[in-house]
């Protein structure tokens, strides 16, 4: 049966009114915690409705919410308490234990107790579901609150910590925006998100992630169905989609190969033609699987390109995808790029170069006592995340790889996410990661670690004769393993250091 409006997690739905009833009794209690316009509160938590209400506290304090990486261990979570400078941890009861040896002094720690949805999906140690001693109870502390009565303060994002390639991850710290750039920002979000008022959104990506973590926020807001689903699996999200009549969607492009790998009957016996708008973006989305996409929900795929740092950048519709595949589409409105080579000055159109933006009417941002860092992907006040690629006579966009991942072997640049895309066409290959390695001659050498689909045996010869087929031969990696499966962060991403890190520390260098 179909929800009514309101937040859904699992069997659970709650209002709007509802929410909005918590989230000011929340502000009100964090009001008396000392929580301020401009303080951190960070948020160790599952995809939950309370996760939704302590946020939207936050944000009515003028407040930075810091969403953390529930993944993380606890001298990742201490570092992030304590460079953020945290006053309070909003945590599920199970996340709370790990932490309890490095939780700096001066956070106040408020238990959620975890719902029944996300135990049902997790293989949680029921000794740690109960409120630890150090911490507050939720529901109970809420009781003796005065609820928030003042003015809703202008709002900032919350405060994104990127993963980054090496060292510490780094907090985006975007100042509160003017009523003007408050405008042009929700504008350019309903363009890319495409949510409307009374829309029907279900978010299967984890919340501490920035896109999802936004356009959770937004269609929390909106007055219509938001259903949070504790993890991604690909039939619940069809049998979601089904019954609550979902239109609107922000996923990554590993949520649809796993709905691609569907048998043909499941994917027939799901109703998804309420589907209005899928907005896709956090990584390359190989051409076949969008074609694929389209040709099964029709031309209501989208896409972006951008990062935490610079906001949306580019976007894509179905036709772009179709008539130019592998593009991320045009540039944004408002948005400006450049593409700059390795001397420094930008290239001509169609030659790579690295990926610089900008969006003038966005709120500024730093990295949280990072200044320097900031100054670093900075120039003339364009931004890179290290991405490369360029821009074709009609004004379509190609990533061709990132610049930290560009193998150098034998004095040639070589883009490791061009290999991927013709190892993502070879039959019986599930998901791959192509990087360098050290080489006593080269320098470099390319690796390929591939992941085959279930049931499926493939030797290392028919792999590379297929790359060769397609592939110039110094294209083609001269290390080639398979995995059983790949190690993957949660949004679903490869966690493609883990398969490269070693090799560099064998031989005791980076490059």
């Amino acid at each position: 049966m179909i929800s009514s409006i309101g937040i859904v997690s699992g069997a659970r739905l709650k209002s709007h009114e509802d929410v909005a009833a918590r989230a000011r009794l929340i502000a009100g209690g964090l009001q008396v915690l000392g929580v301020k316009q401009g303080d951190s509160v960070c948020v160790l938590m599952r995809n939950d409705i309370a996760c939704l209400e302590a946020t939207y506290a936050v944000m009515t304090l003028g407040a930075y919410a810091v969403p953390v990486n529930w993944h993380f261990k606890p001298e990742e979570i201490e570092y992030v308490l304590k460079d953020s400078g945290a006053k309070v941890l909003f945590g599920h009861a199970d996340l709370l234990h790990q932490p309890r040896g490095v939780m700096p002094a001066g956070v106040t720690v408020i238990s959620v107790p975890t719902p029944p949805e996300i135990l049902a999906n997790y293989k949680i140690d029921p000794d740690t579901l109960p409120r630890p001693s150090f911490a507050l109870e939720l529901d109970e502390w809420i009781t003796k609150q005065p609820p928030y009565d003042g003015p809703a303060l202008q709002q900032p994002q919350n405060m994104i910590y990127t993963s980054g390639t090496t060292g510490h991850p780094k907090g985006v710290r975007r100042n509160a925006p003017t009523p003007a750039q408050a405008t042009n920002a929700e504008a350019m979000r309903a363009l890319i998100y495409g949510l409307k008022p009374s829309a029907r959104a279900i978010l299967p990506g984890p919340f501490y992630h920035s896109a999802p973590n936004s356009f959770a926020i937004r269609a929390g807001r909106l007055g219509g169905v938001l259903v949070l689903m504790p993890r991604f699996d690909p039939e619940e999200f069809l049998r979601s989609v089904d019954r609550e009549k979902i239109d609107t969607i922000f996923m990554v492009p590993t949520m649809l190969i796993r709905l691609l790998k569907l048998p043909e009957s499941v994917r027939k016996s799901y109703d998804v033609s309420s589907l209005r708008h899928i907005i896709i973006a956090a990584a390359p989305c190989p051409p076949e699987v969008k074609r694929a996409m389209i040709a099964w929900w029709g031309p209501i795929i989208f896409e972006f390109y951008g990062s935490t740092e610079s906001g949306a950048v580019t976007f894509a519709n179905s036709t772009d995808a179709l008539n130019k595949p592998g593009t991320v589409g045009k540039i944004a409105p408002g948005a400006e790029l450049k593409f700059v080579g390795e001397d420094g000055r930008e290239v001509p159109q169609g030659q790579v170069g690295e990926i610089y933006s900008r969006i003038a009417g966005n709120p500024d941002f730093t990295y949280h006592n990072k200044p320097e860092k900031r100054a670093e992907i900075d120039r003339d006040g364009f931004i890179t995340s290290g991405d490369v690629g360029y821009i074709d006579a009609d004004g379509y966009v190609f990533i061709s790889d990132r610049k930290r991942d560009m193998v150098i072997s034998g004095g040639v640049n070589i883009y490791p996410a061009e290999i991927e895309a013709v190892l993502h066409g070879v039959a019986g290959v599930n998901d791959c990661a192509v990087f360098g390695i050290p080489d006593a001659e080269f320098g470099e050498a390319l690796m390929a670690v591939v992941e085959l689909q279930p049931g499926v045996t493939l030797d290392i010869g028919s792999i590379r004769a297929q790359l060769k087929a397609s592939l110039a031969d110094y294209k083609v990696p001269k290390h080639i393993e398979i995995h059983g499966a790949l190690p993957r962060e949660d949004s679903g991403k490869i966690f493609k250091r883990r398969l490269r890190d070693p090799y560099w520390e064998r031989a005791g260098r980076k490059i």
